[in-house]
């Protein structure tokens, strides 16, 4: 979920509520925030905090709430995880640390750390393109062992490895890329952790109930309908800046704005993100 701002940048929290709401409505069983795609390099740990609760608030009781609290701090990471549990956050979303390039056993202890930090559950975020390093299968084995670790964001792009891991681990298992959840279904994962999703939530959820019920003709339609805004979304430029200006031209938020280095999406990236809601079938929004 996308971290709503007013035009000069502040915290919108009445946005964010607003989003919550409809996305839950919409069919939507957990929300992440904080993530990537809420900014979570550029807020503070306080605007966190708030940003939990609003949410919490909102829909915690018929959603379930994870917070992003990953850095390349395992410190701060820490801190982050008992703040978000106070904060009524119901599990945490943690990242490879990034940038620094960490060996396999310092993510062993960096994942412990987090799990240890609070009495929530933990869900791992595997994104090596983004991370500079992956995941090693032997560290998979040694994390899934702590009892709060107990599913995977998956953006690796690796359905052979996602397998074996699934198979190995007994960890629950989450496609991290719009453009792998029908393949990460069809390989076993039981969700997916989407950015699209956030502007598209109907036929997302469609394409949900089709797969859980074994109606997998009427989920490769909704996912090849979805391809249009799935493009547009997540490979024009950064995801933050497309899902805000089509939740922008939805109405569902006051600005498209986001903070720097972000900038928001230009008339031309707009037009292409009106014209892909434009692709989705009525009957789906």
């Amino acid at each position: 979920m996308v971290s709503p701002m007013h035009a000069d940048g502040s915290l919108d929290l009445e946005s964010a509520a607003k989003v919550a709401t409809h996305l839950v409505d919409h069919g939507h069983d957990g929300l992440v925030v904080s993530g990537t795609t809420g900014e979570s390099p550029t807020t503070t740990d306080d605007e966190k905090v708030r940003l939990i609760q609003a949410v919490v608030a909102a829909v915690g009781d018929r959603a379930v709430i994870i917070a992003g609290v990953g850095s390349n701090d395992t410190a701060h990471t820490v801190e982050l995880a008992r703040r978000a549990q106070a904060a009524g956050a119901h599990g945490l979303l943690v990242v490879t640390p990034y940038y620094n390039k960490p060996p396999q056993a310092g993510l062993v202890a960096h994942f412990t750390a987090a799990a240890d930090a609070s009495d929530l559950p933990v869900m791992i975020y595997d994104i090596p393109g983004r991370c500079g390093i992956a995941i090693a299968e032997d560290t998979y084995l040694r994390i899934a062992e702590h009892d709060r670790i107990t599913a995977v964001k998956d953006a690796r792009a690796d359905l052979w490895l996602a397998g074996t891991l699934m198979q190995a681990t007994g960890l629950d298992w989450y496609s991290g890329d719009d453009a792998m959840n029908l393949a990460h279904f069809a390989n076993g994962a039981v969700g997916f952790v989407g950015v699209s999703s956030q502007v598209g939530p109907a036929a997302y959820g469609q394409f949900a109930a089709a797969v859980i019920e074994g109606r997998w003709d009427e989920a490769r339609a909704v996912h090849r309908s979805l391809v249009p805004l799935v493009e547009a979304v997540m490979n024009v430029t950064q995801g933050a800046i497309m899902a805000k200006a089509a939740l922008a031209l939805q109405g569902l938020i006051e600005s498209p704005a986001v903070r720097l280095p972000l900038v928001p999406a230009d008339a031309v990236q707009t037009e292409l993100v009106r014209t892909a809601l434009a692709t989705i079938d009525s009957r789906r929004n």
